[in-house]
């Protein structure tokens, strides 16, 4: 949001409008509402009541908005939004926290006030009978199942559901049901205490005729549920369904089972000679684990009239394209599918349509449009994404969690800066509720109104009004994506706020992840030095421009003089980007030696590291999986996807490409969040070091200076000197503490207080906690490093010049085995601590580093060739 600068008070349209010019353009909102908007503005008029009703919808857990007007016309209006809850990111936790009042307003709005069975859901049961079942006993609950079969039926017991009822061992085994009911089709065992496998396994497979069972939601089933399916499958012949999925039996039954036909009331086909699936023409069979769909019993004979077919979320690994294809060709009025795209049936709806020319409809989009869009990859039944918690999970935790499927951003700016942090908001329950739309029939911006004509009296709003003619009781949307295509992501980026296709992302990882592990680096050919000391012949000291305090006060070796215009200096060392123009405004030659290479993006903003990285070593143990988001947004969803099913840790950090001191950096494990961020401006995501070394408790990080005197060949030098930084806080994974600065972080030279430490009694004192020896540690680190530089060297040889000498920071972590990672590169390092103070060297030759001859030292060894506490890589 940019603001213009004035001091005089808005009374009037004119004034408005003049102060307000660039924040109206910037909100799209049209000409002819600008007049109306300032009304409201100027009167505080709320009233989006009068038009609209806020509506529960996804079982109480979503709120959508519904016009209660006859009927409102495009840019008819515009209505006023409260912003309920404005925050920079790293104060959430705090203003939850402190603020009276706001968490339980925010818990509210986000529907997580209320406890939610999140586990998964019971085919065979019914909610409404689900409150009155459970004030009966267990025993009860049985004899009111035999009675009603022998009222109603052949008094022959063959569906039972027992579910939620805190049957644990004993209580199952004294029930005795193979006894009494052995001609079982369906038990349902769902959410008990069942906790021994062989009780279990002794009990059920006395139940020979058994076709469903369903023992989800068991302990019994956290360590031996593979072991226990194939024991039913191999002693029950006729089990078709096991815990929802199918099973490699699967029939007749199971697809009637998903087609509705057999259920409690008949449970199974009395009239064996006609077949009930003849009648189907709608068959759901997602997400039941098949493998195989080629199958007697699903074929167009048995299912003449389908003509709804659902196998999303279904591997069908052992069915290859064509066959699956052909299959599904023979079946005469098949006209809507459901598929995961890509999925089993390829990576493309346009060739699944063309292969099956009788599809009409594929996920709900109509063949037609398919082929008119172009679009490969469709889907327009995306599921919401819910709120999830556990019962016992805190209800900041809770919200922290929601919070990602409602916030929108903004950064503050006037005529002078930028502000570096961007600020939050979530709008009130009256904005909150519209939810997102592909093709919206409204739009929102947010809104600063500086009522005193400037910054320091302004009010945020967010503003609404219809982008298309809208009638009574249709659903009020807004796109939550705006201006963003396909160029940018955009079907990717749906993933912060829908349940997106796993399998598409899932496969663009792994295809990732192959490139890079067939990635080896070729090193770069090793020849003798070719660069050669600048001292001038006639004795002369270097001249030196510098716009860096430390340097020019430091830097007193006889041999080189501090002068104030860089024209006439030998060697210019800056803090800033020498560049065409640069060179043109200063004078400054490429005779000249400077203190930068060309192309060095290629290792000092993030993004670039690591492709440098990747395209040379593809995915060496020193760096962390790391993924450029404005590109590469799919294959992090995959490898999250993957991670999540497979129970690995899943906390990844997010890092602007090009800003210092850890400014609009997170920490955070979840997804929508980390899509989010992305609103902020480009970021990579890395995976984040769960498990570091620490010292003492605390998190901490190496900072080694790197001098590059030639790219080609490569000769680097390592300092002698390098300082440990040591976060505050002791360290934690507790979510709250992700939000802690002074917990994740180490950088405290800009804020919190610095923990400095003595290297010499830093490295003494780890090698004590951890029994480890510091110089295998530094062997490890200068290999590392040697690494990164050989990445650049072979990745990017355009850096070669031989007017460019330069000094590198590399920051480094150690993983809980002590083996390095590499954090960054940094151009022109913050040097302070090493003139500031004198340093026991622990590596090398030892002796004592000091702090005034550091500079002396460093341009001994790029421009005279002198090694001094320095050593070559």
């Amino acid at each position: 949001m940019v603001a213009m600068a004035t001091a005089k008070r808005i009374e009037t349209f004119e004034d408005f409008a003049k102060v307000h010019g660039i924040l109206l353009a910037a909100s799209g909102l049209p000409e002819s509402l600008h007049r109306r908007l300032f009304q409201k503005l100027s009167t505080e008029t709320f009233d989006g009541g009068e038009h609209f009703q806020i509506e529960h919808c996804e079982d109480n857990r979503m709120r959508r908005l519904v016009l209660t007007s006859d009927s409102m016309a495009k840019d008819s209006n515009v209505f006023l939004i409260d912003h309920a809850w404005t925050f920079r990111l790293s104060d959430a936790y705090k203003q939850l926290r402190e603020v009276p009042g706001l968490a339980e307003r925010m818990s509210s709005l986000m529907c997580v006030d209320i406890d939610t069975n999140l586990d998964g859901e019971n085919d065979m049961n019914d909610v409404d009978d689900e409150v009155s079942r459970e004030k009966l006993g267990v025993v009860e609950i049985v004899e009111n199942e035999v009675r009603e079969v022998k009222e109603k039926g052949d008094g022959t017991l063959r569906w039972l559901e027992l579910d939620d009822l805190d049957i644990d061992d004993d209580m199952f085994l004294s029930l005795d049901l193979p006894a009494r009911f052995p001609n079982l089709v369906a038990l349902s065992l769902y959410g008990n205490k069942l906790t021994r496998a062989e009780l279990v396994v002794q009990e059920v497979t006395k139940f020979k005729h058994l076709k469903g069972l369903w023992l989800n939601n068991n302990p019994v089933l956290k360590n031996c549920d593979g072991e226990l399916a194939d024991i039913f499958l191999k002693e029950l012949p006729e089990l078709e369904v096991y815990n929802s999925t199918f099973t490699s039996n699967f029939g007749e039954w199971a697809l009637g089972f998903c087609a509705d036909i057999y259920r409690k009331d008949n449970p199974v086909n009395g009239d064996k000679a006609d077949s009930l699936l003849r009648s189907v023409s709608n068959l759901d069979l997602s997400n039941r684990n098949v493998h195989n769909l080629i199958n007697k019993e699903f074929s167009p004979s048995c299912l003449p009239s389908l003509s709804y077919l659902n196998i999303r979320g279904n591997p069908l690994e052992q069915n290859s394209v064509s066959n699956l294809l052909d299959l599904l060709r023979q079946f005469p009025c098949l006209r809507s599918l459901e598929v995961d795209i890509p999925g089993p049936l390829g990576g493309s709806a346009i060739e699944i349509l063309e292969s099956l020319p009788n599809i009409s409809e594929i996920n709900g989009i109509s063949a037609s449009k398919i082929l008119e869009t172009g679009k490969h990859v469709i889907d327009s039944v995306l599921l919401p994404r819910l709120p999830e918690w556990s019962p016992d999970e805190p209800i900041h935790d809770r919200i922290i969690s929601a919070m990602w499927l409602y916030l929108m951003t903004y950064r503050l700016a006037d005529e002078e800066k930028l502000d570096e942090t961007s600020v939050w908001y979530v709008m009130d329950e009256f904005g909150s509720a519209l939810r997102h739309s592909d093709e919206p029939n409204f739009r929102v911006a947010p809104f600063l109104f500086m009522p005193e004509g400037n910054l320091a009296s302004a009010v945020s709003f967010s503003i609404l009004w219809p982008a298309r003619n809208v009638r009574k009781g249709d659903e009020c949307t807004r796109d939550y994506l705006l201006g963003i295509g396909e160029d940018k992501q955009r079907s990717a980026r749906l993933t912060a706020w829908f349940h997106t296709p796993e399998n598409y992302f899932i496969q663009e990882y792994e295809k990732h992840y192959q490139k890079l592990q067939s990635t080896s680096l070729i090193p770069p050919t090793v020849q003798s030095s070719e660069s050669r000391s600048i001292r001038p012949h006639d004795g002369r000291p270097l001249r030196v421009y510098t716009d860096i305090p430390h340097v020019e006060e430091n830097l007193t070796h006889p041999e080189f003089a501090i002068i104030k215009d860089p024209k006439d200096a030998d060697i210019i060392w800056t803090c800033v980007q020498v560049d065409e123009e640069m060179k043109k405004a200063t004078g400054i030659t490429d005779q000249q030696y400077i203190n930068q290479f060309p192309f060095e993006a290629c290792l000092v903003m993030k993004h670039h590291l690591a492709e440098t990285i990747q395209k040379a070593h593809g995915s060496p143990q020193w760096l962390q999986p790391t993924y450029n988001l404005e590109t590469h947004l799919s294959q992090l969803i995959g490898d999250y996807c993957i991670r999540k099913r497979e129970g690995l840790d899943n906390l990844w950090i997010l890092k602007p490409w090009n800003m210092a001191r850890t400014i609009d950096t997170a920490v955070t494990d979840n997804l929508p969040a980390i899509i989010r961020l992305m609103e902020t401006g480009p970021k990579i995501c890395q995976k984040y070091i769960e498990q570091p070394a620490l010292f003492q408790g605390k998190k901490f990080d190496l900072r080694y200076i790197v001098l590059v005197r030639s790219i080609h060949p490569l000769e680097i030098f390592l300092s002698d000197c390098f300082w440990v930084r040591i976060a505050n806080n002791q360290y934690s994974l507790e979510k709250s503490s992700l939000f802690e600065y002074e917990t994740h972080f180490t950088v405290m030279n800009y804020r919190g207080k610095i923990n400095h430490k003595n290297i010499k009694d830093f490295v003494r004192e780890f090698e004590e906690e951890h029994q480890v020896k510091w110089l295998d540690i530094h062997t490890r680190v200068r290999n590392m490093i040697r690494s990164v530089f050989e990445s650049a060297a072979v990745a990017h040889p355009e850096m070669h010049s031989p007017t460019s000498r330069a000094m590198y920071g590399v920051d480094v972590m150690l993983d809980g085995s002590f083996q390095p990672k590499l954090l960054e590169v940094t151009y022109c390092p913050d040097c302070t601590r090493a003139c500031k103070y004198d340093m026991d060297i622990v590596v090398g030759d030892g002796g004592v580093a000091k702090g005034c001859d550091f500079f002396n030292n460093v341009f001994k060894c790029l421009f005279l060739n002198e090694i001094s506490q320095v050593s070559p890589l």
